[in-house]
C-alpha cells in the first residue's frame, strides 16, 4: 500500500523489465537549521530542478516555502523504501528532502532491501544543501541555555555572584587537562569553561539597568582582538612575538589609561601567580622596584616567584608540576604497603 499522498508516476511500471531494468537515483537532500532557509548550494537546486519528482514528509518544513516560490514541486509524502524504489524505476531522480531527523526510517528501509538482493537499486546520493558555518553550534548553545534558563528551577535561580565559583572550578580543571594532556578532557573541560560564558550572558540579559547578551559579549571580545591586532588588521608590522606583545601592550595601555602597572591584577588569583604578575608588569615597565625585606617563607617564595618569572617560568605551573609528581610518589608508596 502506498504512503498516504503518494502515488507512483503514472509512467512507472517496476513490474516492467524495461523500466526495472534502469533502477534511477535518490537523492537524499539534507538541509542545516543553522543557515536561513533558501539559501542552499547550488548542486542542490540543480538537483531539484532537475528530479522527476521532489517529496518531503515534513509538510511544515522551512525549506518548502522557497521550493515552490523557485517553481519546484514538492509532494508532501512519507513513502516506505519499496514505494521509493518503485518511483526511481525507469531511471528516474527522486529527490528527499530530508527532515531534521534525516529520515533514519526510510534510509534504514533502503539498507534493508539493498542487503536482501531481491531488487536492483537506485543509485543513493546523499547531497547536503547547506553547511554549518565554523561556531555555528554555538548557536544550539545559545538556544539551549535560553530554554534552561526559562524552564529549569535550579537555573532560572542563578546569579553572577552564585556561579562565581564554578567558574574558577571550572577554570581549574580545564589547566588540570591541560597538564594531564588528555584530549578527551581537554575537549570537555573547555565545554564547561564556554557554559560558564554563555550562562552569565544569559543571566545578564535580564538586568534591569544594564543589560547585554552573549552577543555583546562577542563583539566587545572581537572588536578588542581587532584593535590590539595592528599587524593583522592594520598597516602596523610584527615579525615576532615580542614585536606582537608590545603591540598588545601599547594598545591597551592606551584603552585602559592606567596610572599604575598594577591596576588590573586581580589579588584573588593563587599567590605564585599574583607574584610572577607583579614581577611581569614591573620588568615590561622597565621600573627598578627592590623586593620587600622582610623574614618568612612569603618573601621567600615572592623571590623564588619573581626569579623564575625572570627566567620564562611561570611558577604556579612549576609548582603544580612538581606537586604532581609528589602526588605520584605519594601513590607508589601506598601501592607499596
Amino acid at each position: 500500500m502506498n504512503a498516504p499522498g503518494f502515488e507512483p508516476a503514472p509512467d512507472q511500471d517496476p513490474e516492467d523489465p524495461v523500466t526495472a531494468s534502469a533502477p534511477g537515483r535518490i537523492v537524499l537532500l539534507t538541509t542545516s537549521h543553522r543557515v536561513a532557509p533558501g539559501l542552499l548550494s547550488w548542486p542542490a537546486w540543480q538537483a531539484l530542478h532537475a528530479a522527476d519528482r521532489v517529496l518531503c514528509a515534513d509538510g511544515a518544513h522551512p525549506q518548502l516555502p522557497y521550493l515552490r516560490e523557485a517553481g519546484i514541486r514538492v509532494d508532501e509524502t512519507s513513502p516506505t523504501a519499496e514505494e521509493l524504489v518503485a518511483a526511481c524505476a525507469g531511471g528516474h531522480t527522486v529527490v528527499v528532502v530530508a527532515t531534521g531527523e534525516g529520515e533514519p526510517a526510510l534510509t534504514d528501509g533502503l539498507a534493508r532491501l539493498a542487503g536482501s538482493g531481491r531488487l536492483q537499486m537506485p543509485e543513493l546520493e546523499l547531497l547536503p544543501a547547506s553547511y554549518d558555518l565554523p561556531g555555528a553550534r554555538l548557536l544550539d548553545l545559545v538556544q539551549v541555555m535560553d530554554r534552561i534558563r526559562t524552564e529549569c528551577p535550579w537555573s532560572s535561580q542563578q546569579t553572577h555572584k552564585g556561579l562565581a565559583k564554578y567558574g574558577i572550578e571550572e577554570a581549574y580543571e580545564l589547566v588540570e587537562a591541560i597538564e594531564e594532556g588528555d584530549r578527551d578532557e581537554l575537549r570537555e573541560e573547555l565545554g564547561d569553561v564556554l557554559l560558564q560564558v554563555v550562562f552569565h550572558a544569559r543571566i545578564a540579559e535580564e538586568d534591569p539597568d544594564a543589560p547585554f547578551s552573549v552577543d555583546d559579549v562577542a563583539g566587545g571580545i572581537v572588536a578588542k582582538l581587532i584593535h590590539r591586532h595592528p599587524h593583522v588588521f592594520g598597516d602596523e608590522t610584527a615579525t615576532t612575538p615580542e614585536e606582537v606583545k608590545a603591540h598588545w601592550l601599547r594598545t591597551k595601555a592606551m584603552e585602559k589609561q592606567r596610572t599604575s602597572v598594577t591596576e588590573g591584577i586581580p589579588l584573588g588569583q593563587p599567590g605564585l601567580a599574583l607574584a610572577a604578575k607583579l614581577a611581569s608588569r614591573v620588568r615590561t615597565a622597565g621600573l627598578d622596584v627592590p623586593l620587600p625585606k622582610a623574614e618568612g617563607i612569603g618573601y621567600e617564595l615572592l623571590t623564588l616567584a619573581t626569579r623564575a618569572e625572570a627566567e620564562g617560568t611561570d611558577p604556579e605551573a612549576a609548582l603544580r608540576a612538581a606537586a604532581r609528581a609528589y602526588r605520584d610518589a605519594i601513590r607508589r608508596v601506598e601501592d607499596r604497603s
